[in-house]
Protein backbone atom coordinates (compact mmCIF):
# COMPACT_ATOMS: atom_id res chain seq x y z
CA UNK A 1 0.00 0.00 0.00
CA UNK A 2 1.34 3.52 -0.96
CA UNK A 3 1.46 5.76 1.94
CA UNK A 4 -0.55 8.91 0.97
CA UNK A 5 -0.22 12.71 1.46
CA UNK A 6 -3.35 13.45 3.32
CA UNK A 7 -6.87 13.44 0.39
CA UNK A 8 -9.05 16.40 0.95
CA UNK A 9 -12.59 15.48 0.37
CA UNK A 10 -15.42 16.67 -0.66
CA UNK A 11 -19.09 14.90 -1.03
CA UNK A 12 -22.18 15.66 -2.34
CA UNK A 13 -25.15 14.47 -0.02
CA UNK A 14 -25.91 14.58 3.39
CA UNK A 15 -27.75 11.47 4.25
CA UNK A 16 -27.19 8.25 5.75
CA UNK A 17 -24.41 7.32 2.90
CA UNK A 18 -22.74 10.05 3.19
CA UNK A 19 -22.22 9.98 7.15
CA UNK A 20 -20.90 5.97 5.97
CA UNK A 21 -18.27 8.29 3.54
CA UNK A 22 -17.48 10.57 5.56
CA UNK A 23 -16.46 8.52 8.53
CA UNK A 24 -14.57 6.33 6.07
CA UNK A 25 -12.34 9.27 4.59
CA UNK A 26 -11.17 9.70 8.52
CA UNK A 27 -10.92 6.42 8.81
CA UNK A 28 -8.45 6.33 5.46
CA UNK A 29 -6.10 9.42 7.10
CA UNK A 30 -8.47 12.32 4.96
CA UNK A 31 -10.38 15.32 5.32
CA UNK A 32 -13.60 15.81 4.73
CA UNK A 33 -13.16 19.17 3.60
CA UNK A 34 -16.64 20.55 2.21
CA UNK A 35 -20.82 19.29 1.87
CA UNK A 36 -22.93 19.72 -0.94
CA UNK A 37 -27.03 19.66 -0.21
CA UNK A 38 -29.57 20.05 -1.93
CA UNK A 39 -30.46 23.23 -0.10
CA UNK A 40 -28.68 26.08 1.80
CA UNK A 41 -30.30 24.51 4.33
CA UNK A 42 -29.24 20.85 4.06
CA UNK A 43 -25.82 22.11 3.41
CA UNK A 44 -25.51 24.02 6.28
CA UNK A 45 -27.40 20.49 8.59
CA UNK A 46 -24.43 18.60 6.40
CA UNK A 47 -21.55 20.39 7.35
CA UNK A 48 -22.52 19.96 10.99
CA UNK A 49 -23.50 16.07 10.95
CA UNK A 50 -20.24 15.43 8.87
CA UNK A 51 -17.85 17.74 10.72
CA UNK A 52 -17.06 19.13 7.64
CA UNK A 53 -15.10 22.93 6.49
CA UNK A 54 -17.15 24.32 5.45
CA UNK A 55 -20.63 23.78 2.69
CA UNK A 56 -19.88 24.09 -1.18
CA UNK A 57 -22.41 25.81 -3.07
CA UNK A 58 -22.66 23.71 -6.23
CA UNK A 59 -20.74 20.64 -7.88
CA UNK A 60 -18.78 22.83 -9.79
CA UNK A 61 -17.69 24.11 -6.61
CA UNK A 62 -16.23 20.82 -5.48
CA UNK A 63 -15.17 19.44 -8.57
CA UNK A 64 -13.26 22.95 -9.26
CA UNK A 65 -11.90 23.94 -5.47
CA UNK A 66 -8.19 24.30 -5.31
CA UNK A 67 -8.44 22.40 -1.95
CA UNK A 68 -10.48 19.26 -2.81
CA UNK A 69 -8.39 15.82 -3.98
CA UNK A 70 -11.10 13.67 -4.20
CA UNK A 71 -14.92 14.28 -4.76
CA UNK A 72 -17.99 11.60 -3.16
CA UNK A 73 -21.44 11.47 -5.09
CA UNK A 74 -23.74 9.88 -2.44
CA UNK A 75 -27.02 11.50 -3.96
CA UNK A 76 -30.16 10.63 -5.59
CA UNK A 77 -29.80 8.33 -8.62
CA UNK A 78 -31.15 10.56 -11.29
CA UNK A 79 -28.26 13.15 -10.21
CA UNK A 80 -25.20 10.93 -10.39
CA UNK A 81 -24.51 11.79 -14.17
CA UNK A 82 -24.37 15.22 -14.12
CA UNK A 83 -22.09 15.33 -11.12
CA UNK A 84 -19.92 12.33 -12.10
CA UNK A 85 -19.09 14.20 -15.55
CA UNK A 86 -18.33 17.43 -13.79
CA UNK A 87 -16.02 16.18 -11.42
CA UNK A 88 -14.81 14.01 -14.39
CA UNK A 89 -14.42 17.09 -16.46
CA UNK A 90 -12.62 19.25 -13.88
CA UNK A 91 -9.70 16.08 -13.57
CA UNK A 92 -10.40 14.94 -10.13
CA UNK A 93 -10.91 10.90 -9.20
CA UNK A 94 -14.17 10.78 -8.14
CA UNK A 95 -16.24 7.88 -5.89
CA UNK A 96 -20.01 7.43 -6.98
CA UNK A 97 -22.82 5.70 -5.52
CA UNK A 98 -24.60 2.37 -7.30
CA UNK A 99 -26.22 2.57 -9.35
CA UNK A 100 -23.89 4.97 -11.58
CA UNK A 101 -26.90 5.36 -13.80
CA UNK A 102 -30.63 4.93 -14.44
CA UNK A 103 -29.53 3.81 -18.19
CA UNK A 104 -26.85 1.56 -19.94
CA UNK A 105 -25.88 4.63 -22.31
CA UNK A 106 -25.24 7.02 -19.46
CA UNK A 107 -23.40 4.63 -17.38
CA UNK A 108 -21.34 3.92 -20.65
CA UNK A 109 -20.39 7.42 -21.37
CA UNK A 110 -19.23 7.72 -17.78
CA UNK A 111 -16.97 4.49 -18.10
CA UNK A 112 -15.78 6.40 -21.46
CA UNK A 113 -15.17 9.54 -19.90
CA UNK A 114 -13.01 8.42 -17.13
CA UNK A 115 -11.25 5.63 -18.84
CA UNK A 116 -10.22 8.85 -21.00
CA UNK A 117 -9.49 10.88 -18.48
CA UNK A 118 -7.16 8.56 -17.25
CA UNK A 119 -8.41 8.96 -13.41
CA UNK A 120 -9.50 6.90 -10.66
CA UNK A 121 -13.19 6.42 -10.89
CA UNK A 122 -15.08 4.05 -8.46
CA UNK A 123 -18.60 2.77 -7.44
CA UNK A 124 -18.82 1.63 -4.02
CA UNK A 125 -19.27 -2.46 -4.41
CA UNK A 126 -18.57 -2.85 -0.67
CA UNK A 127 -19.60 -6.08 -0.07
CA UNK A 128 -16.45 -7.04 -1.54
CA UNK A 129 -14.46 -5.62 1.34
CA UNK A 130 -15.42 -7.80 3.80
CA UNK A 131 -12.45 -9.97 5.19
CA UNK A 132 -14.85 -13.62 4.98
CA UNK A 133 -15.61 -12.83 1.41
CA UNK A 134 -11.96 -12.57 0.17
CA UNK A 135 -11.29 -16.01 1.83
CA UNK A 136 -14.20 -17.39 0.27
CA UNK A 137 -12.56 -15.79 -3.31
CA UNK A 138 -9.24 -16.97 -2.29
CA UNK A 139 -10.58 -20.27 -1.45
CA UNK A 140 -12.66 -20.99 -4.93
CA UNK A 141 -9.81 -19.88 -7.12
CA UNK A 142 -7.14 -22.17 -4.98
CA UNK A 143 -9.83 -24.86 -6.37
CA UNK A 144 -10.30 -24.21 -9.50
CA UNK A 145 -10.12 -27.54 -11.07
CA UNK A 146 -13.62 -28.65 -8.89
CA UNK A 147 -15.64 -25.91 -10.69
CA UNK A 148 -18.82 -24.08 -8.86
CA UNK A 149 -21.99 -25.48 -10.69
CA UNK A 150 -24.53 -24.07 -8.43
CA UNK A 151 -24.44 -19.76 -7.40
CA UNK A 152 -27.53 -18.78 -5.37
CA UNK A 153 -28.87 -16.31 -2.61
CA UNK A 154 -30.78 -13.34 -1.56
CA UNK A 155 -30.71 -9.80 -0.34
CA UNK A 156 -33.10 -9.04 1.81
CA UNK A 157 -34.34 -5.87 4.17
CA UNK A 158 -37.70 -4.67 5.28
CA UNK A 159 -37.38 -1.25 5.36
CA UNK A 160 -40.24 -0.42 2.73
CA UNK A 161 -42.83 -3.32 4.38
CA UNK A 162 -45.32 -0.91 5.11
CA UNK A 163 -47.60 0.90 2.62
CA UNK A 164 -46.88 4.17 4.96
CA UNK A 165 -43.14 3.86 3.91
CA UNK A 166 -41.70 5.38 1.38
CA UNK A 167 -38.69 7.26 -0.16
CA UNK A 168 -37.53 8.58 -3.18
CA UNK A 169 -36.06 5.17 -4.92
CA UNK A 170 -39.84 4.94 -5.34
CA UNK A 171 -40.14 7.35 -7.67
CA UNK A 172 -38.96 6.17 -11.15
CA UNK A 173 -38.29 9.61 -12.36
CA UNK A 174 -35.48 9.82 -9.25
CA UNK A 175 -34.54 6.69 -8.82
CA UNK A 176 -35.13 4.93 -12.39
CA UNK A 177 -37.17 1.91 -13.77
CA UNK A 178 -36.05 -0.59 -11.36
CA UNK A 179 -35.53 -0.24 -7.69
CA UNK A 180 -35.33 -3.40 -5.88
CA UNK A 181 -32.68 -4.66 -8.21
CA UNK A 182 -31.02 -1.66 -8.99
CA UNK A 183 -30.75 -0.96 -5.43
CA UNK A 184 -29.75 -3.65 -3.62
CA UNK A 185 -29.83 -6.79 -6.57
CA UNK A 186 -26.23 -5.57 -8.35
CA UNK A 187 -25.01 -5.90 -5.16
CA UNK A 188 -25.17 -9.46 -4.86
CA UNK A 189 -24.60 -10.04 -8.44
CA UNK A 190 -21.21 -8.06 -8.46
CA UNK A 191 -20.78 -9.88 -5.27
CA UNK A 192 -20.82 -13.42 -6.60
CA UNK A 193 -18.90 -12.48 -10.28
CA UNK A 194 -16.00 -10.70 -8.15
CA UNK A 195 -15.70 -13.49 -5.73
CA UNK A 196 -16.43 -16.43 -8.15
CA UNK A 197 -15.05 -15.07 -11.51
CA UNK A 198 -18.16 -16.40 -13.13
CA UNK A 199 -20.07 -13.69 -15.40
CA UNK A 200 -23.87 -13.90 -15.75
CA UNK A 201 -24.61 -14.96 -19.77
CA UNK A 202 -28.62 -15.12 -19.28
CA UNK A 203 -31.05 -14.74 -17.24
CA UNK A 204 -34.85 -14.60 -16.94
CA UNK A 205 -36.77 -12.34 -14.17
CA UNK A 206 -39.60 -11.81 -12.15
CA UNK A 207 -40.65 -8.11 -10.81
CA UNK A 208 -43.14 -7.98 -7.93
CA UNK A 209 -44.72 -5.29 -5.88
CA UNK A 210 -45.85 -5.96 -2.35
CA UNK A 211 -48.56 -3.01 -2.01
CA UNK A 212 -50.37 -1.54 -5.16
CA UNK A 213 -50.32 1.66 -3.42
CA UNK A 214 -47.92 3.87 -1.25
CA UNK A 215 -48.13 6.55 1.16
CA UNK A 216 -47.46 10.35 -1.02
CA UNK A 217 -47.73 13.42 1.02
CA UNK A 218 -51.65 12.98 2.01
CA UNK A 219 -52.90 10.76 -0.10
CA UNK A 220 -51.65 7.70 -1.64
CA UNK A 221 -49.96 6.63 -5.51
CA UNK A 222 -49.63 4.03 -7.65
CA UNK A 223 -46.61 2.00 -7.01
CA UNK A 224 -44.16 2.17 -10.28
CA UNK A 225 -41.13 0.06 -9.43
CA UNK A 226 -40.37 -3.24 -7.84
CA UNK A 227 -40.74 -4.30 -4.77
CA UNK A 228 -38.61 -7.37 -4.70
CA UNK A 229 -37.35 -9.74 -7.63
CA UNK A 230 -36.73 -13.29 -8.53
CA UNK A 231 -34.30 -14.12 -11.21
CA UNK A 232 -32.48 -17.41 -12.76
CA UNK A 233 -29.61 -16.71 -14.28
CA UNK A 234 -26.55 -18.95 -16.23
CA UNK A 235 -22.69 -18.02 -16.28
CA UNK A 236 -19.92 -18.01 -18.94
CA UNK A 237 -18.68 -20.65 -17.23
CA UNK A 238 -21.76 -23.32 -17.34
CA UNK A 239 -23.10 -22.76 -13.61
CA UNK A 240 -26.84 -22.39 -12.98
CA UNK A 241 -28.23 -19.73 -10.66
CA UNK A 242 -30.80 -17.89 -9.00
CA UNK A 243 -30.83 -14.68 -6.57
CA UNK A 244 -34.36 -13.38 -4.34
CA UNK A 245 -34.06 -9.51 -3.72
CA UNK A 246 -36.31 -7.63 -1.34
CA UNK A 247 -36.79 -4.88 -0.01
CA UNK A 248 -40.39 -6.17 1.49
CA UNK A 249 -39.31 -8.95 3.83
CA UNK A 250 -40.02 -8.42 7.77
CA UNK A 251 -36.99 -8.78 9.98
CA UNK A 252 -34.74 -8.79 7.46
CA UNK A 253 -32.76 -5.80 7.65
CA UNK A 254 -29.78 -6.24 5.09
CA UNK A 255 -29.46 -9.85 4.73
CA UNK A 256 -27.13 -10.16 2.23
CA UNK A 257 -26.77 -13.54 1.33
CA UNK A 258 -24.96 -16.34 -0.60
CA UNK A 259 -23.90 -20.35 -1.07
CA UNK A 260 -21.54 -20.81 -4.04
CA UNK A 261 -21.20 -24.67 -4.66
CA UNK A 262 -19.08 -26.91 -6.38
CA UNK A 263 -19.00 -31.18 -6.15
CA UNK A 264 -16.50 -30.93 -3.41
CA UNK A 265 -17.30 -28.03 -1.26
CA UNK A 266 -19.77 -24.77 -0.92
CA UNK A 267 -19.06 -21.45 0.35
CA UNK A 268 -21.72 -19.90 2.51
CA UNK A 269 -21.47 -15.99 3.81
CA UNK A 270 -24.44 -14.09 5.39
CA UNK A 271 -23.20 -9.83 6.09
CA UNK A 272 -25.41 -10.05 9.06
CA UNK A 273 -22.84 -12.67 10.62
CA UNK A 274 -20.00 -11.16 8.84
CA UNK A 275 -17.24 -12.91 10.93
CA UNK A 276 -17.69 -16.29 9.32
CA UNK A 277 -17.11 -17.82 6.42
CA UNK A 278 -18.97 -21.47 6.07
CA UNK A 279 -17.48 -23.77 4.01
CA UNK A 280 -18.99 -27.34 4.08
CA UNK A 281 -17.74 -30.78 2.21
CA UNK A 282 -18.99 -34.44 2.75
CA UNK A 283 -16.99 -34.98 5.49
CA UNK A 284 -17.05 -31.82 7.89
CA UNK A 285 -18.68 -28.26 7.77
CA UNK A 286 -16.20 -26.10 8.72
CA UNK A 287 -17.10 -22.40 10.03
CA UNK A 288 -13.74 -20.45 9.11
CA UNK A 289 -13.82 -17.18 11.98
CA UNK A 290 -12.08 -13.93 10.78
CA UNK A 291 -8.35 -13.85 12.37
CA UNK A 292 -7.64 -17.12 13.07
CA UNK A 293 -4.66 -19.21 11.49
CA UNK A 294 -7.37 -20.83 9.10
CA UNK A 295 -7.69 -17.14 6.89
CA UNK A 296 -5.44 -16.98 4.05
CA UNK A 297 -3.20 -13.84 2.70
CA UNK A 298 -5.74 -12.18 0.94
CA UNK A 299 -8.23 -12.21 3.35
CA UNK A 300 -5.74 -11.68 6.03
CA UNK A 301 -5.41 -7.91 4.64
CA UNK A 302 -8.97 -6.93 5.62
CA UNK A 303 -8.62 -8.34 8.67
CA UNK A 304 -8.04 -4.67 10.90
CA UNK A 305 -9.09 -6.20 14.66
CA UNK A 306 -7.84 -9.19 16.32
CA UNK A 307 -10.15 -12.01 16.20
CA UNK A 308 -13.65 -11.84 19.06
CA UNK A 309 -13.85 -7.80 17.93
CA UNK A 310 -16.26 -7.70 15.67
CA UNK A 311 -16.00 -5.88 12.22
CA UNK A 312 -19.19 -5.37 10.28
CA UNK A 313 -20.36 -2.35 7.45
CA UNK A 314 -18.56 0.63 8.60
CA UNK A 315 -15.08 -1.99 8.39
CA UNK A 316 -16.01 -3.14 5.17
CA UNK A 317 -16.39 0.98 3.66
CA UNK A 318 -13.44 1.59 5.77
CA UNK A 319 -11.69 -0.80 4.19
CA UNK A 320 -13.00 0.38 0.53
CA UNK A 321 -12.19 3.85 0.58
CA UNK A 322 -8.73 3.15 2.34
CA UNK A 323 -8.40 1.23 -1.11
CA UNK A 324 -9.20 4.17 -3.44
CA UNK A 325 -6.94 6.35 -2.12
CA UNK A 326 -4.49 3.93 -1.84
CA UNK A 327 -5.34 3.77 -5.60
CA UNK A 328 -5.33 7.58 -5.99
CA UNK A 329 -1.96 7.64 -4.32
CA UNK A 330 -0.84 5.41 -7.63
CA UNK A 331 -1.04 1.79 -5.31
CA UNK A 332 -2.58 -0.76 -7.68
CA UNK A 333 -5.14 -2.40 -4.86
CA UNK A 334 -6.50 -5.78 -5.60
CA UNK A 335 -10.05 -6.20 -6.82
CA UNK A 336 -11.37 -2.56 -6.55
CA UNK A 337 -14.30 -1.53 -8.33
CA UNK A 338 -14.77 0.58 -11.02
CA UNK A 339 -17.19 2.84 -13.08
CA UNK A 340 -16.78 -0.17 -15.48
CA UNK A 341 -18.35 -2.48 -12.69
CA UNK A 342 -20.97 0.49 -12.53
CA UNK A 343 -21.59 -0.16 -16.08
CA UNK A 344 -21.91 -3.69 -15.53
CA UNK A 345 -24.38 -3.42 -13.26
CA UNK A 346 -26.36 -0.85 -15.77
CA UNK A 347 -26.44 -4.16 -17.70
CA UNK A 348 -27.61 -6.39 -15.46
CA UNK A 349 -30.16 -3.90 -14.32
CA UNK A 350 -31.75 -3.36 -18.11
CA UNK A 351 -31.69 -7.54 -18.30
CA UNK A 352 -34.01 -8.18 -15.56
CA UNK A 353 -36.26 -5.11 -16.48
CA UNK A 354 -36.22 -6.31 -20.15
CA UNK A 355 -36.68 -9.77 -18.79
CA UNK A 356 -39.82 -8.82 -16.45
CA UNK A 357 -41.47 -7.00 -19.21
CA UNK A 358 -41.09 -9.70 -21.41
CA UNK A 359 -41.61 -12.90 -19.14
CA UNK A 360 -38.55 -14.34 -21.27
CA UNK A 361 -35.26 -15.43 -20.87
CA UNK A 362 -32.53 -12.16 -22.20
CA UNK A 363 -29.05 -12.78 -22.74
CA UNK A 364 -26.52 -10.38 -21.34
CA UNK A 365 -23.59 -9.57 -22.83
CA UNK A 366 -20.31 -10.86 -22.03
CA UNK A 367 -18.46 -7.58 -21.77
CA UNK A 368 -19.81 -4.43 -20.80
CA UNK A 369 -19.74 -2.45 -24.01
CA UNK A 370 -22.90 -1.85 -25.70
Amino acid sequence: MHVAARLRAGIAGTGFIAAVHAHAVRAAGGQVVAVLGSSPERTAAGVDRLMADRGAASIADLATADDIDVVHICTPNSTHVPMAEAVIAAGKPVICEKPLATSVADAQRLADLARAGGQLASVPFVYRFYASVREARERIARHAGSPLWLLHGTYLQDWLSSAELTNWRVDPELGGPSRAFADIGVHWCDLMEFTTGHRIARLTARLGRAFPQRRAGAGLADVQTEDGAVVMFETDQGALGSLVVSQVTPGRKNRVWFSFDGPDASYSFDQEVPEALWVGTREQNLVVLRGTEEFGTAASTYSRLPAGHPQGYQDAFNAYIADVYDGVAGGVPDGLPTFADGLRAAVLTRAVVESGAAQTWVEVPAHDRT
